[in-house]
């Protein structure tokens, strides 16, 4: 089994929660291996560079295993480009506190632009608005896409799993359940915690757990 881990907006290929799973695998489950690709570029970039790499990986396979040996695993905004990478392919999908609204919530950088750089030659459209801690230079443009490429449905609802905690401080962990769960996926709400899910490495067996089920699905 393949796993990739789809970290969030403030992070990059180092997540803690990439590095807690690959470690894991490495000491218990040396058959499955985790890729971490680093994703702070443009939301168009990062859903190729995703299908690129599941396409590298199920091409290295047997055919017969083609469309079920790689697993995303998604947190935050990687949850968001998990359900739309599986919507697409039909992935297995592992969500981990996923934003589903990302074209209403990142909304909040169009108030606070910065950039490096003299503004007075780029376009409204490449205007710097963010700059994310992994390096992302967020512009008018990506907020967009976002639009563009709003997700309404979960194509395959028996291949996605979201975990949420109740105590998400960060995004709406009910509207989360809500559009989930209507849709047919199965959603386990967790009471407390936080939107980093900082016991991820607790729950690691019940995750691989989870995996394996959604593999065989």
């Amino acid at each position: 089994m393949n796993l990739i881990y789809i970290h969030g907006l403030d992070s990059d290929a180092n997540s803690t929660k990439g590095l807690l799973l690959e470690k894991y695998c490495q000491r218990h489950h040396p058959d499955i291996t985790v890729l971490r690709p680093d994703l702070n570029k443009s939301p168009a970039q990062v859903r190729e560079q995703l299908l690129s790499l599941i396409e590298e990986l199920d091409n290295s396979k047997d055919a017969e295993a083609q469309s079920s040996n790689t697993v995303l695993v998604g947190s935050s905004l990687g949850g968001y480009f998990s359900t739309l990478i599986s919507n697409q392919i039909g992935c297995p999908a592992l969500l981990l506190n996923p934003s589903t609204q990302p074209h209403i919530t990142l909304q909040r950088f169009s108030d606070n632009s910065v950039s490096n750089q003299d503004s007075s030659d780029e376009s409204s459209d490449n205007k710097v608005l963010h700059t994310t801690a992994g390096g992302w230079r967020i512009t008018p443009s990506d907020l967009q896409w976002f639009a563009d490429h709003q997700i309404s449905q979960v194509t395959y609802p028996n291949k996605v799993a979201v975990l949420l905690k109740q105590g998400d401080g960060l995004l709406n962990s009910e509207l989360s359940q809500a559009f989930y769960e209507g849709q047919g996926a199965g959603v386990t709400m967790q009471i407390g915690g936080d939107h980093r899910f900082s016991d991820f490495g607790e729950q690691l067996p019940m995750v691989i757990e989870m995996l394996r089920e959604l593999i065989e699905s």
